[in-house]
């Protein structure tokens, strides 16, 4: 074993002087020798290490942690991380064989998602918008559901992905609560962002609040779980207080709604009462309503009479979903081009066009009655693999399965519940719970005929 490290090293060593060689006869200076010599060393690590390059891949592409720190965009980490992640996967696919692939009933109903996805982008009103989307979100999104699904193939695996989900949360919640202390990058006077003036992704209120609250059900999950040692239950705690503060600095109500549904769920766990869990959750929402400030927001606050503004601009996008998808019911007006076609269908127009603030009507509007469809088969399918999992569960009575299995099924109720007000049908929060619990199932279907077999 040894002389077959100490080959390969050899190899990878003469592989680097050859390159540098090449690279200075060339005439291509130190910094692009330099680059090759790095090559081999980072695709032998792409290899040996691929699940790693993977989940980092997912927390960049996910989190967005190189625009929260500003210093590491230069470095272009979610475009190494995808090449690295890329390779690592064909070489173990098609040449090591190391990846076992494994179909599953969730497998085929995302496959389907994605070509009716694919379908959609070609019969888009606006191509070039919806093609780069597809090019640049949905592809990524499409490999790594099958990559996660097939590589997680053990416990330890979920723990990091869990442990990676739960810092990175935290992370981007220190900074927007150290934004709102300091008024950087408010908008509507109140509402913080992070990195607006690098028109981040996490530089819009609303879709900062949905990536605060996707760790909150892991975040949940390790703060009840029992099993856990103290220290760790309190780190948990810590971090779910930190979470839930910065989406309540986002004064967002859909990220509000979902932490209530998530928090609900684990305390139903404990509680199984309905009435007092759902009495629970009204008080705590309304807590999280007066510290969030609604009321001192200029959109949707106290000054505005009736129905506010905010509300009426969701109805007003709504209803502008509908007739898209009344327009043309099979494919709707094509992926992403929702906020491009909002002034031909909206029966309101005040001079701009507007996000439609729903993932239940973006799916409408964007990919027709047939997509929505299929989005809610899909969404059945999940549920029903979680199911299944917790009825392996029973057999295997593994505490880490049980954990990641409550942690994804909060997250899928956190999802439905902030989705009705939040855009996140094609982003990743959605499609990783999806490959997490393809690959938990498999996990737990292979442990339960281990605890038959003995």
């Amino acid at each position: 074993m040894r002389d077959l490290i100490y080959q390969n090293r050899l190899f990878l060593s003469g592989l680097g002087i050859a390159l540098i060689v090449l690279a200075v006869y060339q005439g291509a200076g130190i910094l692009a020798a330099f680059a090759l010599v790095i090559l081999p060393f980072a695709a032998f690590s792409a290899i040996r290490v691929s699940i790693a390059f993977i989940i980092l891949f997912i927390l960049f592409s996910y989190f967005r942690l190189h625009e929260a720190f500003p210093v590491l965009m230069p470095f272009k980490i979610p475009k190494l991380l995808a090449v690295a992640s890329i390779f690592g996967i064909v070489w173990h696919l098609f040449i090591s064989l190391r990846l076992k692939p494994h179909w599953n009933s969730c497998h085929v109903l995302f496959a389907v998602l994605f070509f009716w996805l694919t379908v959609c982008v070609f019969m888009a009103s606006n191509r070039a918008v919806a093609m780069e989307y597809w090019s640049g979100v949905l592809t990524k999104v499409f490999i790594m559901v099958f990559a996660i699904s097939w590589w997680m193939t053990s416990a330890k695996h979920f723990s990091v992905v869990r442990i990676g989900i739960m810092l990175s949360g935290t992370l981007i919640a220190l900074v927007a609560i150290n934004n709102k202390a300091n008024g950087i990058g408010l908008v509507e006077g109140t509402r913080v962002t992070i990195s607006r003036e690098l028109r981040s992704q996490l530089g819009d209120p609303n879709d900062l609040s949905l990536v605060l609250m996707f760790p909150v059900s892991f975040l949940a999950a390790e703060l009840f779980d029992q099993g856990n040692n103290k220290w760790r239950r309190l780190a948990a705690a810590i971090g779910l207080m930190l979470v839930i503060s910065g989406v309540i600095a986002t004064q967002s109500r859909g990220g509000l709604l979902g932490i209530a549904a998530v928090m609900s769920f684990f305390i139903y766990q404990r509680v199984k009462n309905p009435i007092i869990v759902g009495a629970i959750g009204l008080v705590g929402m309304l807590a999280m309503m007066l510290f969030a400030g609604i009321s001192d927001r200029q959109s949707g606050g106290a000054s505005e009479e009736g129905v506010d503004a905010s509300a009426m601009g969701r109805i007003y996008a709504w209803q502008a979903a509908i007739n898209m998808a009344l327009s043309n019911p099979l494919t709707g007006v094509g992926v992403n081009n929702f906020f491009v076609n909002y002034y031909f269908y909206s029966p309101h127009w005040d001079g701009k066009n507007h996000a439609v603030h729903s993932t239940w009507f973006q799916v409408l509007g964007e990919t027709g009655f047939v997509g929505l469809l299929v989005f809610i088969m899909l969404i059945v399918g999940i549920f029903r693999s979680l199911a299944r999992i917790e009825r392996l569960n029973a057999l295997n009575k593994d505490n880490q399965l049980i954990v990641n299995s409550m942690a994804l099924k909060a997250g899928m109720i956190g999802f439905m519940v902030s989705g009705t007000f939040l855009t996140q049908a094609f982003t990743w929060p959605l499609y990783i719970i999806l490959s997490l619990t393809i690959a938990l199932e498999k996990l737990s279907a292979d442990k339960a005929k281990g605890e038959l077999c003995t």
